[in-house]
Formats: C-alpha cells, sequence, structure tokens
C-alpha cells in the first residue's frame, strides 16, 4: 500500500520536478490511499489558486484509490507521532493512517526525511 502526502500530490497534479516520483504510487490505484487530511489540504490550496473546478478535479483524481478516513485510534497515534517526530498536526495524520495501513509515504515534505517506511524525494526549486 502507498500513501502519498499532500505535498507529493500537489507535485504530481501540477506536473512539477518531482512529478515522475509520485507518478508510480499514485496511478498504482489499487494500491494507493489517500488520507482524508490530504483532500481537505489539497482542495483548500487548488480552490485558493485556481478556483472550485479544479479543485473538485483534483479531489476527483485523489479518490481514484481508497480514501482513509480519520478514527479515534488513528487520531491517538497521530498524537504520539507528532511528540515523537515533532510533526505538524497534518502531518502526524498523515503518518498515522500510513502505519495504520503498513503503507509506505511518499513525500517530498523535508519534515519525513529519516522516518522509517518513508520514500522521501529533496523538493526541487
Amino acid at each position: 500500500m502507498n500513501v502519498v502526502d499532500s505535498s507529493g500530490w500537489l507535485e504530481y497534479l501540477s506536473d512539477g520536478a518531482n512529478a515522475d516520483f509520485f507518478a508510480p504510487p499514485i496511478e498504482d490505484e489499487s494500491n494507493l490511499v489517500t488520507p482524508v487530511i490530504c483532500i481537505y489540504e489539497v482542495f483548500k490550496r487548488v480552490l485558493g489558486e485556481l478556483g472550485e473546478e479544479r479543485a473538485l478535479e483534483a479531489v476527483g483524481t485523489m479518490s481514484r484509490g481508497l480514501v482513509a478516513e480519520l478514527d479515534q485510534q488513528q487520531a491517538i497515534e497521530a498524537a504520539r507521532l507528532s511528540i515523537k517526530y515533532r510533526l505538524a498536526m497534518a502531518d502526524s495524520l498523515i503518518l498515522a493512517t500510513a502505519h495504520a495501513l503498513q503503507a509506505t509515504l511518499w513525500t517530498q515534505d523535508a519534515h519525513f526525511k529519516d522516518i522509517e517506511g518513508v520514500r522521501y524525494i529533496e523538493k526541487k526549486a
């Protein structure tokens, strides 16, 4: 299973410099898991920059795999991970989702760089 964080989705959707890194896990829809918090973050960003139609298109693309809702156990685990790795709320929820499903987390967010189970690529300017 693969979880792509919000930075990866934004990179892929905008065909950014690292889009090719994120294409394999995103296009493998049978193994793709999208945390609901990623939908929030990507929708908000695309809505603000490109408008509602493009934001809804992004959500449609993100929903091709399994959309993982947040439950109580994941919220508790996210709080633990937040303390352990000094992560912001959204990042810890994304990591907790990946851990709960024993999924690989794909990201270009440096906060995840040295965490086990994470595939990290440095963001290109």
